[in-house]
């Protein structure tokens, strides 16, 4: 009799172990879609590369370095201008109610995927309509990559115009992620082409269920994932655009993890027995671009005397609770080749005065600050920030009205060349200064939109290129070297701060590190 209790009690209790527990995710924004290939905000990449999706090459955070991924390895032809990957056996897209793939992944896909952005002639490259391809266009992809062939189905080809040290770096990037092309024959045949971007199939370790704007996005656990499963059986991004209230929602357990905090959440949740931290110095840097295509704007003297009049330490202890630490040049200075010797504005209200007296403007002028309305790690306090920009201007007589833009809409029309002013903010990925360098300031960029300051000038553009021609470090330190000078004396923006990137998460979570790119990775969290 007890025996067969025991046996009972065991066919009870054996579905209650195996159940794992869901994930919900308190983030900061909707996504602009999952096609992440035509966007270039974060928020976008969180929802959809670094869940849905994987790229060819992934960067081991770690160890600081490019790791295997989609491609088990990869081999480089002597003149660096041959690059052939070698795919994974056995990878398996996403079968969902909408798409039920017939084979594994194979070069075709690979091929597909980069002809996309990179062929006019490609059906599928004018589906991106007006937004384009920021980043394949921004990297210079266009003009850098002369074809990509398939070799046979495990084996895929790239021959480059030139030799290029930042190529696999590139692809480690979101936008770089590999899509179905068996998938999106079927969606072209259907005429539905818009669904790639509603209705994504990737290879990575969740699948999207569902997706309710400024709401809620769910996933389940891909089934057939090639790497190892989740700890976690669902994930939810539960989209809440006031960090308080982000705040409110972790305590209450309502989330487990909860992403850009303001700093004082921060310093609360460290007292806060039932929640945890994690933090790191971020590969982030906080900006205002300041549009040199606008007049008076196209003034060097101009935009040196706006960076003259702002107080930063006041700005750094009112928005990021001193947290940061003041940005001089466009990357953080951890980074290999930041240059020391640049030195930061000073604030002085007489001297930019000066300055726009010699630039033909000694009452000043009027503009327009653009700014998004909720608080992100590059922008804790967006209307905080954009009144003591706007307080400053307004000691040396420069009128300046703040706009509060939606956040979408705000990326969309400063894409476009709309904004005067622009409260920005910028994370790398993979650690290499180019990640700043040619999708900010390139001429390429004002093209694409991303080079907010929408400056192309030939030397730049010439010291960007020379950077990436060769893997000699100090070639490269040297021409990004004299890169961050011309950007500083042009005065392209208006530095900000140094943000650390920080998260909160429930005391019952584990495996969960965020990561100073600010992308996200929930295959090893687990929730007890």
């Amino acid at each position: 009799m007890r025996l067969k209790l025991l046996a009972a009690a065991a066919l009870v209790a054996t579905p209650m172990l195996a159940m794992s527990k869901p994930l919900t995710v308190c983030t900061e924004s909707s996504p602009d879609g999952f096609d992440v290939v035509q966007f270039n905000s974060l928020v976008t990449t969180n929802a959809s590369a670094d869940v849905l999706f994987n790229t060819l090459v992934s960067y081991d955070e770690a160890a600081k370095k490019v790791a295997p991924s989609l491609a088990e390895k990869w081999d480089v032809s002597a003149d660096g201008l041959t690059y052939t990957f070698h795919l994974r056996p056995n990878v398996q897209f996403q079968s969902t109610d909408y798409f039920k793939p017939t084979r594994k992944l194979s070069a075709d896909d690979v091929v597909f995927t980069f002809d996309r952005m990179l062929s006019e002639s490609n059906p599928w490259h004018k589906v991106a309509g007006a937004s384009g391809f920021p980043h394949a266009q921004s990297m210079g992809l266009v003009k850098l990559i002369k074809s990509v062939s398939k070799v046979d189905d495990n084996t895929v080809k790239f021959e480059l115009n030139e030799p290029n040290a930042t190529f696999v770096p590139i692809l480690t990037m979101g936008f770089a992620s590999i899509y179905s092309a068996e998938y999106a024959d079927q969606l072209q045949k259907a005429n539905k082409q818009t669904d790639l971007n509603a209705k994504p199939i990737g290879t990575g370790p969740f699948v999207l269920k569902t997706y309710t704007k400024d709401a809620v996005i769910r996933y389940d656990v891909n089934p057939t994932y090639w790497g190892a499963k989740p700890k976690i059986d669902r994930l939810i991004y539960a989209i809440t655009p006031d960090a308080s209230v982000r705040a409110q929602k972790i305590k209450a357990g309502e989330c487990q993890i909860a992403l850009s905090p303001k700093p004082q959440d921060v310093i609360d949740a460290k007292n806060d027995k039932a929640l945890k931290v994690s933090e790191t110095p971020a590969f982030m840097t906080a900006f205002v671009a300041l549009n040199t295509q606008k007049k008076p704007l196209d003034s060097p003297k101009v935009r040196q005397a706006l960076n003259e009049a702002f107080d930063r330490t006041t700005y750094i202890k009112t928005v990021f609770d001193n947290t940061a630490t003041p940005a001089v040049n466009p990357f953080p200075p951890n980074t290999w080749s930041y240059d020391k010797a640049v030195s930061p504005y000073a604030y002085s209200a007489e001297k930019a005065k000066k300055l726009l007296a010699d630039a033909g403007f000694p009452n000043g002028f009027e503009t327009t600050i653009w700014v998004r309305p909720n608080g992100s790690v590059l922008n804790p306090n967006p209307k905080a920030g954009a009144e003591l920009l706007q307080a400053d201007l307004a000691k040396i007589g420069v009128k300046a009205q703040v706009k509060v833009i939606e956040w979408g809409e705000l990326i969309k029309e400063a894409k476009q060349g709309q904004h005067d002013m622009l409260f920005m903010g910028w994370a790398g990925d993979n650690g290499d200064p180019d990640n700043y360098l040619s999708p900010l300031f390139s001429c390429n960029a004002v093209k694409s939109g991303i080079n907010f300051a929408r400056y192309c000038d030939p030397q730049l553009d010439k010291l960007i290129a020379d950077g990436k021609a060769t893997a000699d470090v100090s070639k490269r330190t040297k021409a990004y070297g004299d890169a961050q000078k011309i950007i500083h004396d042009q005065a392209l923006w208006i530095p900000l701060a140094y943000p650390t990137a920080a998260a909160l998460t429930r005391g019952n979570v584990s495996g969960y590190r965020v990561s100073p790119f600010g992308r996200q990775n929930f295959a090893s969290v687990v929730v007890q």
